[in-house]
């Protein structure tokens, strides 16, 4: 579900886009979409474990490769017939880990290094529309689609930020440093555009303070923290490990 605005606050966004701590009101459709292979098939997808505090809720499926089971942490899993997948009241999806009976395990691997290859490209990506943009504080923003860059870290206050634009438009953010979302602070989407079109590409950790909410896709080196409260529509795909404390995730 997507945040909407009213007509005054829509014109206040339009506003902003003129106003030298926004992105400029430009035509751009963005790069394309970043091909995320069978990765896209899991709500989140770790390398080394996901950790939950009920009640957290995800909505997708959630996986760990190389690991096995026991790297899959607080969701009381139950192990179905077949082996090849756990289920949990805290996951509307199934829990897949490498220790599971095949295919699961070579299904992983694939999705893994879909993943990895996913981050490789977005990461990659050159030519960006705005380079270090704002000097990362990103709060009270509306961006435009486009590709962004950043050397360093990233922080969304409680202003949050706004991406405007329509259902085709990509946004793909290349962040070198850390991603950090205050406490409050909000991805609001406007126009149409989708979640699935927001690329958060992040070589340093990702965390969401309590009672955030974020949009998009998080392409993540390290660990990524939802702290409690913290609402999310998109997926986590983390080389590392991912934390959830009381935090909802839908894929």
């Amino acid at each position: 579900m997507f945040s909407t605005l009213n007509k005054a606050a829509c014109l206040g966004l339009w506003a902003s886009l003129l106003s030298v701590n926004a992105a400029p009101a430009v035509v751009n459709l963005g790069p394309a979409p970043i091909n995320l292979g069978t990765a896209a098939n899991f709500a989140i997808l770790s390398q080394t474990g996901v950790s939950t505090v009920p009640p957290s809720v995800i909505t997708g499926n959630v996986g760990v490769s190389p690991i096995a089971a026991n790297s899959l942490t607080g969701f009381t899993l139950t192990l179905a017939p077949s082996g090849e997948f756990s289920t949990s009241t805290q996951v509307k999806g199934d829990l897949f880990a490498a220790s599971y009976a095949p295919p699961t395990p070579a299904t992983l691997t694939t999705a893994i290094a879909n993943m990895q290859t996913a981050f490789t490209s977005a990461n990659g990506l050159v030519n960006p529309g705005f380079t270090n943009l704002a000097n990362g504080a990103l709060g009270g923003l509306v961006l435009t689609p486009a590709l962004y860059k950043w050397t360093s870290a990233v922080t969304i206050n409680a202003a949050g930020v706004t991406f405007t634009g329509t259902s085709a438009d990509v946004f793909v953010l290349q962040i070198a440093g850390t991603l950090n979302f205050a406490a409050g602070a909000r991805v609001t989407l406007v126009g149409g555009v989708l979640a699935s079109n927001i690329f958060w590409v992040v070589s340093g950790s990702v965390t969401a303070a309590p009672g955030a909410h974020i949009e998009g896709v998080i392409l993540g080196k390290t660990a990524v923290t939802l702290q409690t409260g913290t609402t999310m529509n998109g997926r986590i795909l983390s080389q590392t490990f991912v934390a959830l404390q009381s935090a909802t995730v839908t894929g």
